[in-house]
């Protein structure tokens, strides 16, 4: 009997995941696969192939592109997950010259005369940095709401200071959802394309490893060889993400969730 009910539940649980499975399949899996697919099926070429891979490297034209999306994503995730850890810890604006941005910096005396914030790198990033803050701060808010406060105010009271209590005891409990966000703000900030191309220099300075990709695709129409660029944009996705990790399992490991909302 015991059996039969075991093998019942097992039989259910698959029945209740097989939706599940097959989305992340036609959706997710095929697609990916596919690409790599068309991106070892070079058009003049019999055959499998890895000839778009060496013309990606082999051109600086566009293996450069690497440097140019990390240069940005790298920065802006730094600064994005930054600022929102510490105001979720501790409880943006016009482009023009004439907006309260600019117009605030002149009236503190840190500016002289307006910045410029469109087609260049500080656009791309302050765009990024407006979309991708709110989602980071909410995350982050969310996560140190559970963490049980009995702990910092037990540092405290052993004489910890404020950088301490939060170095020393708050982030390796922050740690987990840090790498979590950070991670997530890394691999969207790695894909930039509407950005780079509405407010940077798309032939220039914000050519990024999308833009390099959608130009061989719907420029040039050699799909194989935009579906090498984005298996290689993925891959240096995965690569980051793999970093992450590994500075995240080098922090102290400890339980979080506390007993309420802090």
């Amino acid at each position: 009997m015991r059996r039969r009910e075991a093998g019942e539940l097992d039989a259910m649980a698959v029945a209740c995941l097989l939706p599940s499975a097959l989305y992340v399949l036609v959706l997710f899996v095929y697609p990916f696969l596919y690409g790599i697919h068309a991106s070892l099926r070079p058009p003049r070429l019999a055959g499998l192939s890895l000839a778009n891979y060496r013309a990606f490297f082999g051109d600086e034209w566009q293996y450069r592109t690497v440097g140019i999306t990390f240069g940005i994503a790298v920065p802006n995730t730094i600064i994005v997950v930054a600022v929102a850890l510490l105001l979720a810890y501790g409880m943006l604006g016009f482009y023009g010259g004439r907006g309260w941005f600019n117009q605030s910096l002149i009236a503190l005396g840190v500016l002289a005369e307006p910045l410029t914030l469109t087609h260049n790198y500080t656009g791309v990033m302050l765009s990024l940095f407006m979309q991708q803050f709110p989602f980071c701060f909410l995350m982050l808010l969310a996560y140190i709401s559970g963490i049980d406060p009995g702990i910092e105010n037990a540092a405290r009271m052993l004489g910890a200071g404020p950088w301490t209590v939060f170095h020393k005891v708050m982030l390796p409990l922050i740690a987990p959802g840090l790498a979590i966000a950070f991670a997530l703000v890394f691999v969207m900030s790695f894909g930039v394309f509407p950005s780079a191309i509405l407010l940077g220099q798309p032939a220039g300075a914000t050519r990024t490893i999308a833009i390099a990709a959608y130009q061989q695709a719907f420029e040039l129409y050699d799909m194989s060889y935009a579906s090498a660029i984005a298996v290689i944009m993925g891959l240096f996705q995965l690569a980051g993400l793999v970093v992450i990790l590994l500075v995240r399992q080098r922090m102290v490991l400890a339980a979080t969730m506390g007993v309420g909302k802090r």
